[in-house]
């Protein structure tokens, strides 16, 4: 009798760590980090604070824009060429270079300038056709909100699955506070991010 009894017991456990096992395999598969990329604009490094937050959290590659020709240092000289380049919708060439057909997910992230998407993000949603992939928008402002990036995300990834956006407040350059994403409020921003997350269901 105590033979049937073990082995029914063994039997059972290895039917029950075979189920388990196919469900961690399903949900792995639904979701590869190998198929992931996040995306970030970063002046002064809280979207990049944020972009590395996601990464630790979904995986996937973290690719920084840069653009041929950076933006000047002096703060009021880049709100004026940023201002010029929104008036005339000029997209400014980027140095970086993503293939992007390798990914089925791609987060975008990036500050808001002058309640706007800035222009370097629109070159690169100009440049590369996300038709089909899961877009997920993230920003840091300085406490104006995101303005219009996310609508214009949506007008520019029209054959995109786009899910709802992130938004933190960061640093205020204008007021020479450059970075924030630090102690108790990158804790902080971790939590909210881990939520956001959870939220749109990608952990």
């Amino acid at each position: 009798m105590i033979h049937l009894v073990l082995i029914f017991f063994l039997w059972f456990s290895a039917c029950s760590s075979a189920q388990t096992e196919g469900i961690d395999t399903v949900m792995d598969a639904a979701f590869d980090p190998d198929k992931v990329l996040i995306v970030y604009l970063s002046r002064t490094n809280n979207t990049k604070a944020i972009a590395e937050m996601i990464q630790e959290k979904v995986g996937g590659k973290l690719v920084e824009l840069e653009l041929q020709t950076p933006y000047p240092e002096d703060y009021d000289a880049i709100v004026d060429q940023v201002a010029e380049e929104n008036e005339s919708g000029f997209l400014p060439p980027l140095k970086t270079e993503v293939a992007i057909d390798k990914y089925d997910v791609v987060f975008v992230g990036f500050p808001t300038w002058g309640m706007q998407l800035p222009p370097p993000m629109k070159s690169f949603l100009h440049q590369y056709d996300l038709s089909g992939k899961t877009v997920i928008p993230f920003n840091t402002n300085a406490g104006y909100g995101v303005g219009s990036s996310f609508e214009t995300i949506e007008e520019l990834c029209p054959d995109a699955n786009i899910l709802e956006g992130f938004s933190i407040e960061g640093g205020i350059e204008r007021d020479g506070i450059l970075f924030v994403m630090e102690g108790e409020k990158a804790e902080e921003a971790e939590k909210k991010v881990t939520e956001w997350l959870q939220k749109i269901e990608v952990i």
